[in-house]
Protein backbone atom coordinates (compact mmCIF):
# COMPACT_ATOMS: atom_id res chain seq x y z
CA UNK A 1 0.00 0.00 0.00
CA UNK A 2 0.97 3.48 -0.45
CA UNK A 3 0.89 5.97 2.65
CA UNK A 4 2.48 9.25 3.60
CA UNK A 5 3.48 10.21 6.77
CA UNK A 6 4.35 12.74 8.61
CA UNK A 7 5.74 14.10 12.12
CA UNK A 8 6.39 17.04 14.18
CA UNK A 9 9.75 16.85 16.28
CA UNK A 10 8.75 14.77 18.88
CA UNK A 11 7.22 12.04 16.96
CA UNK A 12 10.35 12.28 14.76
CA UNK A 13 12.29 9.08 15.94
CA UNK A 14 9.14 7.09 16.08
CA UNK A 15 8.63 8.33 12.39
CA UNK A 16 11.59 7.23 11.34
CA UNK A 17 11.33 3.68 12.75
CA UNK A 18 7.22 3.28 11.17
CA UNK A 19 8.51 4.41 7.97
CA UNK A 20 11.78 1.85 8.21
CA UNK A 21 9.28 -0.95 9.37
CA UNK A 22 6.21 -0.63 6.31
CA UNK A 23 9.55 0.15 3.59
CA UNK A 24 10.27 -3.18 4.91
CA UNK A 25 7.10 -4.76 4.96
CA UNK A 26 7.07 -3.60 1.22
CA UNK A 27 4.91 -0.50 1.20
CA UNK A 28 5.56 2.56 -0.67
CA UNK A 29 6.03 5.13 1.75
CA UNK A 30 6.08 9.07 0.84
CA UNK A 31 7.61 10.73 4.30
CA UNK A 32 6.43 14.50 4.47
CA UNK A 33 8.36 15.33 7.32
CA UNK A 34 9.57 16.40 10.10
CA UNK A 35 13.01 15.66 8.49
CA UNK A 36 14.81 15.91 12.19
CA UNK A 37 14.25 16.49 15.75
CA UNK A 38 14.38 20.44 15.95
CA UNK A 39 11.09 21.98 17.21
CA UNK A 40 8.33 22.26 14.61
CA UNK A 41 4.50 23.02 14.80
CA UNK A 42 2.09 19.73 14.38
CA UNK A 43 -0.54 21.59 12.49
CA UNK A 44 1.95 22.02 9.62
CA UNK A 45 2.30 18.07 9.50
CA UNK A 46 -1.41 17.47 9.38
CA UNK A 47 -1.92 19.82 6.79
CA UNK A 48 1.12 18.17 4.61
CA UNK A 49 -0.20 14.79 5.64
CA UNK A 50 -4.35 15.61 4.75
CA UNK A 51 -3.62 17.55 1.79
CA UNK A 52 -1.80 14.30 0.22
CA UNK A 53 -4.41 12.37 0.53
CA UNK A 54 -6.80 14.60 -0.55
CA UNK A 55 -4.71 15.49 -3.95
CA UNK A 56 -4.99 11.16 -4.11
CA UNK A 57 -0.75 10.77 -3.74
CA UNK A 58 -2.11 8.09 -1.03
CA UNK A 59 -5.17 6.60 -0.39
CA UNK A 60 -4.02 6.59 3.62
CA UNK A 61 -1.43 8.14 6.05
CA UNK A 62 -0.26 8.02 9.52
CA UNK A 63 0.68 10.93 12.07
CA UNK A 64 2.78 10.67 14.91
CA UNK A 65 3.19 13.79 17.71
CA UNK A 66 4.30 13.50 21.31
CA UNK A 67 0.62 12.84 22.42
CA UNK A 68 -0.70 11.94 19.14
CA UNK A 69 -3.58 14.69 19.84
CA UNK A 70 -2.31 17.36 18.47
CA UNK A 71 -2.01 15.89 15.15
CA UNK A 72 -5.29 13.89 15.19
CA UNK A 73 -7.31 17.27 16.11
CA UNK A 74 -5.47 19.68 13.04
CA UNK A 75 -6.17 16.65 10.99
CA UNK A 76 -9.59 16.46 11.45
CA UNK A 77 -10.46 19.68 10.33
CA UNK A 78 -9.36 19.12 7.30
CA UNK A 79 -12.51 17.99 4.79
CA UNK A 80 -12.51 14.58 3.59
CA UNK A 81 -9.66 13.26 6.08
CA UNK A 82 -10.99 10.95 8.55
CA UNK A 83 -8.15 10.98 11.65
CA UNK A 84 -8.00 8.39 14.87
CA UNK A 85 -5.56 8.41 17.30
CA UNK A 86 -5.02 5.07 18.04
CA UNK A 87 -2.78 3.61 20.96
CA UNK A 88 -4.04 -0.21 20.66
CA UNK A 89 -4.37 -2.87 17.82
CA UNK A 90 -8.63 -3.23 17.97
CA UNK A 91 -8.68 0.56 17.14
CA UNK A 92 -5.88 0.79 14.56
CA UNK A 93 -7.75 -1.99 12.16
CA UNK A 94 -11.52 -1.15 13.42
CA UNK A 95 -11.24 2.09 12.50
CA UNK A 96 -10.68 1.69 8.82
CA UNK A 97 -13.15 -1.38 8.86
CA UNK A 98 -16.46 0.72 10.63
CA UNK A 99 -15.61 4.12 9.78
CA UNK A 100 -13.17 4.32 6.83
CA UNK A 101 -10.63 6.08 9.04
CA UNK A 102 -7.79 7.51 6.82
CA UNK A 103 -5.52 8.61 9.06
CA UNK A 104 -3.70 6.67 11.63
CA UNK A 105 -2.63 9.06 14.85
CA UNK A 106 0.21 8.01 17.15
CA UNK A 107 1.49 9.32 20.14
CA UNK A 108 5.27 8.87 20.31
CA UNK A 109 5.48 9.45 24.00
CA UNK A 110 3.16 7.43 24.59
CA UNK A 111 3.69 4.06 23.00
CA UNK A 112 7.13 2.64 21.80
CA UNK A 113 7.91 1.06 18.64
CA UNK A 114 7.40 -2.28 18.74
CA UNK A 115 3.45 -1.70 19.31
CA UNK A 116 2.87 1.22 16.92
CA UNK A 117 4.68 -1.59 14.37
CA UNK A 118 1.95 -3.47 15.35
CA UNK A 119 -0.68 -0.22 15.10
CA UNK A 120 0.59 0.28 11.71
CA UNK A 121 0.32 -3.00 10.34
CA UNK A 122 -3.80 -3.51 11.51
CA UNK A 123 -3.91 -0.37 10.17
CA UNK A 124 -2.84 -0.74 6.49
CA UNK A 125 -3.93 -4.58 6.52
CA UNK A 126 -7.86 -3.37 7.59
CA UNK A 127 -10.36 -2.42 4.72
CA UNK A 128 -13.83 -0.61 5.04
CA UNK A 129 -16.78 -2.65 5.48
CA UNK A 130 -18.76 -1.01 2.69
CA UNK A 131 -20.71 -4.94 2.41
CA UNK A 132 -21.91 -3.85 5.35
CA UNK A 133 -25.08 -1.59 5.18
CA UNK A 134 -25.10 -0.07 8.97
CA UNK A 135 -21.20 0.67 8.34
CA UNK A 136 -22.62 2.76 5.30
CA UNK A 137 -25.29 4.27 6.21
CA UNK A 138 -23.47 5.50 9.25
CA UNK A 139 -20.61 6.60 6.93
CA UNK A 140 -22.95 8.49 5.11
CA UNK A 141 -23.78 10.23 8.30
CA UNK A 142 -20.50 11.50 9.14
CA UNK A 143 -20.29 12.52 5.57
CA UNK A 144 -23.23 14.73 5.98
CA UNK A 145 -21.99 16.29 8.67
CA UNK A 146 -18.77 17.06 7.19
CA UNK A 147 -21.05 18.85 4.40
CA UNK A 148 -23.09 20.88 6.76
CA UNK A 149 -20.23 22.36 8.58
CA UNK A 150 -17.17 22.79 5.91
CA UNK A 151 -16.83 25.98 4.58
CA UNK A 152 -15.76 24.52 1.46
CA UNK A 153 -13.64 27.47 0.35
CA UNK A 154 -10.81 26.55 3.00
CA UNK A 155 -11.61 29.96 5.02
CA UNK A 156 -12.17 30.06 8.35
CA UNK A 157 -15.54 30.06 10.05
CA UNK A 158 -15.54 31.78 12.77
CA UNK A 159 -18.12 30.26 15.66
Amino acid sequence: MKLVIGSDHAGFALKEQVRAYLEAAGHEILDLGAFNAEPSDYPDFAVLVGEAIRRGDAPRGILICGSGVGVCVAANKIPGIRAGMCHDTYSAHQGVEHDDMNVLVMGARIIGSELAFELARAFVGAKFGASEERFVRRFKKVLAIEAKYACGDGSSNPA
